[in-house]
């Protein structure tokens, strides 16, 4: 199985491959994987990931500069591939951004990653970015990507903005800060999770074999 993970600009690379490459054996599973920036490699790949930290724009901006990236990734979502975004890679497959103004996105998903304003029952402001481990709430036997995952489990989560006027069904997983918030979100063969799967520990490492078994 060949895996691209795309490289947009924004850095940690080398954990999600790190994550991936150990998900994979783990599961007994033949992987080649490889960071890239050409289009090409994405083309002819099994299965993407799309990671990104940082800014949703600066996040685009970077995606925009890989020539014919974005076309691939287009064509290629629409033909089936699985794709995984995480962290800004999954904000960036909502419509829009509003970081620093307006920012279209790749719009896979409805909605719009809105600045966060969580507060905790006092009433007080709670702090941001959300940093830490949280809880990922969402049925049991939900989506093949939470196979093996029970309802309270933990991830890892660095964000300030999070997915608002989304489509409910869009929606496999969330988390709680100051009240909901989406942690996890998928419509055919597209995935994103808000949270690091790279730093999540064995709960990060069963999602990424679950991508790797996945067949939308």
């Amino acid at each position: 199985m060949r895996v691209a993970v795309v490289d947009p600009g924004s850095g940690n690379l080398a954990s999600v491959l790190r994550a991936l490459t150990r998900a994979a054996a783990d599961a007994g599973i033949a992987l080649e994987a490889a960071v890239t920036r050409d289009a090409a490699e994405a083309a002819a790949a099994d299965r993407l990931i799309l990671p990104g930290q940082g800014a949703f724009a600066a996040c685009m901006r970077g995606l925009a500069a890989l020539p014919g990236m974005i076309g691939v990734l287009e064509r290629r979502v629409a033909e089936g591939t699985p794709l995984l975004g995480i962290c800004v890679g999954m904000q960036i497959m909502a419509e829009r951004g509003l970081e620093h103004g307006v920012t279209p996105g790749l719009g896979w998903i409805r909605g719009e990653m809105a600045p966060m304003a969580p507060r905790g029952p006092d009433g007080a402001a709670l702090p941001l970015p959300q940093m830490g481990w949280n809880t990922l709430d969402f049925p049991a036997g939900g989506h093949p990507l939470l196979a093996g995952i029970r309802p309270g489990e933990h991830a890892y989560f660095v964000h300030s903005y999070a997915l608002s006027d989304y489509d409910a069904g869009e929606v496999l997983a969330t988390t709680d800060y100051g009240g909901p918030v989406v942690a996890i979100v998928g419509r055919g063969n597209l995935a994103g999770t808000q949270f690091h799967v790279e730093k999540s520990a064995a709960v990060g490492l069963r999602i990424l074999a679950n991508f790797l078994r996945w067949t939308p």
